[in-house]
């Protein structure tokens, strides 16, 4: 019975300090132990949990992972509607707006927010417990997807009050996360989504929870649900600082606006501002502050009076298809693309867009020489939104894919479950030139001098076949190729030999290891320590570590399992690339100095080291480098032509660095390193 009690002490000590730990890290981006220390206890608990299910709580952190698919979602029917916004697309809609909002409650403070371009969620806790989170669905009943919702690492299983409260907001996918995503499912030969909203929504209704737990979803809460006076609220910002207390999300680029010229100048800005974002708007969310005018103003059928929802324009152009090229990737997959005649859309000209696979182009009929409509998903991704059929004058070409690869002759074969077609022979030219590419780009091996026409050219002269083949190349055999001189051939041959004392995770990514990207590669670098100790390692070993899934697991062990990999391997370790983790240990990074326990965000050109450098260089001493400007940010950094993000982090009144400072932090002369 002892034994007993202690274990539900320990099950309980361990929630509790797990859910201090990924508050600290998730919602306030200011970790307070290693990433270490986080792991050990959550194996501690998972191990604890794995013997005894019954000490699995609702609210543990070890149910963010997802667990037994569902066999259907249930319905919620909504205590409070969950109503929509009256929109407006123009000044005039937005003055017409403050006009019948005075005349019915008299002068107010506007609160405005960023509308969030998600999927409306709504999450009920009982005593501080998440019990339950639901849908939007027709606004009275939506369906239950509790399960999903709990693998949203910013929404806290448990409230920092033991509140029975429901909470309104939108769940949403960061930009980088749809990026990835949809190259995974290219890569895949999956469909892509056409947008993060769609790519957020889907995630959220899969029946296995597992798959929205690997999606790297977010949330952004922005109302009380119900009758917010019961928790002593006055106005909507009261509610949203209640809601930090808590320890929910909230959007913190809301503002406080006294006249409808304020609210009009907020829409200006983040007009645009917008694309700076990590994730997407779609327009912005004006409200009445005061509860109480709120009630005054009152509802229609649809949308509360208090509130309207201003639209972006969604900036769409027209162009012509010239043609559809294929390329193969080094995965073997076989992409089409749209060339087109070129247009400016969303700030940049763009002259091509993938197609991504032959279903895509039957389902929207595009065909070469067609006009069709142009847009960039989620303000990053070129698209082709459709075929203007009624431009046709009968000369325009249907798209065929061909039954072998463009490249190599290969009979190409689609695998089942995947609607790309692969290239299946692993000696096919492109695909070993794209893997070439891979192997001495900047975040990989970062071979300087050595790029795309370089490769093409060592390929073409038969000097290289495998990446292997890169470490048997001398200054005499580079003098070879049509423009390489002396100097040249000199400083491509010292970059190579360099590149030989590259960490353990630069050779893993560079390796293009199928799901081992950036990060994954550091994480099995800092585990195994050693190549040798990597390639040993089974499925369910890998599947120990923490951030590895089944996925990623079996596609490390299929690779080191070929015999043609290992032929590579061993080449290299005989041309003398090093095959031993060389970085800091997550145990190991510095507590103290200018850069520890800090979140530093770099804006502007910097001259003295990249981008990339200077991030290594940041959280090699504890530091945490994030891509945008909030509370939260300590120290920013800025370089030449500092814009959007300095003139926040003036706002905000945050410590700011020019690039010198950052040098002289990190010990860097900026002569000698441009020297």
């Amino acid at each position: 019975m002892d034994d007993v009690l202690e274990l539900e002490r320990r099950v309980a000590e361990l929630n509790k300090i797990l859910h201090e730990y990924g508050h600290a890290y998730y919602d306030l981006d200011a970790p307070i132990v290693p990433d270490s220390e986080y792991d050990a206890k959550m194996q501690e608990l998972l191990a604890i949990e794995e013997e005894h299910p019954d000490l699995i709580y609702p609210d543990s952190p070890t149910q963010r992972v997802g667990g037994t698919p569902l066999e259907v979602f249930s319905k919620v029917v909504h205590r409070y509607p969950m109503l929509s916004l009256a929109n407006a697309f123009n000044e005039a809609d937005l003055r017409d707006f403050d006009r019948r909002v005075q005349e019915a409650a008299g002068s107010v403070v506007y609160v405005c927010e960023l509308k969030i371009d998600g999927l409306a969620v709504s999450l009920q806790y009982e005593n501080g417990q998440l019990v339950q989170g639901s849908t939007r669905g027709d606004g009275a009943v939506g369906e239950d997807i509790t399960a999903n919702l709990r693998t949203i690492r910013s929404v806290p299983l448990r409230l920092q009050q033991p509140l029975t409260i429901e909470v309104r907001g939108e769940a949403y996918m960061p930009k980088r996360s749809f990026a990835k995503l949809n190259e995974d499912r290219d890569e895949a030969g999956e469909v892509p989504f056409a947008n993060p909203r769609n790519a957020a929504a889907g995630s959220l209704r899969q029946l296995d929870p597992k798959i929205a737990a690997s999606r790297n979803l977010a949330t952004f809460i922005y109302a009380v649900g119900g009758d917010a006076e019961a928790y002593n609220l006055d106005s909507h910002s009261d509610a949203l600082d209640k809601l930090d207390q808590l320890g929910l999300t909230t959007n913190e680029e809301r503002k406080r606006c006294a006249t409808i010229d304020e609210v009009l100048d907020y829409v200006a800005y983040w007009t645009e501002h917008r694309q700076a974002l990590d994730y997407e708007i779609d327009g912005i969310v004006i409200k009445v502050d005061n509860f109480e005018a709120q009630e005054q103003l009152g509802y229609t059928a649809k949308s509360p009076r208090w509130a309207i929802a201003y639209k972006f324009p969604a900036e769409e152009v027209r162009t012509k298809l010239i043609d559809i090229e294929l390329s193969v990737g080094r995965t073997g997959v076989v992409t089409p693309t749209a060339i087109l005649e070129p247009v400016r859309v969303a700030g940049t000209t763009v002259g091509r867009a993938s197609l991504h696979n032959e279903d895509l182009i039957r389902e929207k009929d595009i065909r070469i020489g067609d006009q069709v409509v142009l847009r960039k998903a989620g303000d990053i991704i070129p698209e082709i939104v459709l075929a203007i059929k009624d431009q046709r004058t009968g000369e325009e070409e249907p798209f065929h894919m061909p039954s072998n690869c463009p490249i190599c002759s290969s009979e190409l074969v689609r695998i089942e479950g995947e609607v790309a077609l692969r290239c299946m022979n692993p000696k096919c030219p492109a695909q070993m030139k794209e893997a070439l590419i891979h192997f001495v780009s900047r975040k990989a091996m970062n071979i300087e001098g050595v790029g795309e026409k370089l490769v093409e050219q060592l390929y073409a002269a038969n000097l290289v076949q495998d990446v292997s083949d890169l470490y048997t190349l001398t200054k005499e055999s580079l003098c070879t190729l049509e423009r390489i001189g002396d100097k040249s051939a000199t400083n491509i041959s010292n970059a190579i030999e360099q590149s030989k004392a590259n960490s353990l995770e630069k050779l893993l990514f560079g390796l293009g290891i199928r799901h081992v990207g950036e990060k994954v590669a550091r994480i099995l670098a800092e585990e195994y320590r050693t190549l040798d100790a990597l390639e040993k390692a089974t499925a369910e070993q890998l599947t120990n570590i923490f951030e590895i899934g089944d996925i990623v697991a079996d596609a490390v062990v299929t690779y080191f399992s070929t015999d043609e990999v290992q032929e590579v391997m061993n080449k290299l370790r005989a041309y003398g690339v090093n095959t031993v983790y060389k970085g800091v240990t997550r145990e190991e990074l510095p507590t103290t100095g200018p850069f520890a326990g800090k979140t530093v965000v770099l804006t502007g050109k910097l001259t003295g080291l990249t981008r990339g450098e200077a991030k290594e260089q940041i959280e090699a001493l504890g530091g945490t480098v994030s891509g945008s400007v909030s509370k939260k940010t300590d120290l920013v950094i800025a370089g030449e032509d500092a814009g959007s993000k300095l003139t926040k982090a003036e706002e905000l009144e945050i410590e700011i660095w020019d690039e010198q400072a950052m040098l002289d932090a990190l010990g860097v002369d900026k002569n000698e390193k441009n020297d």
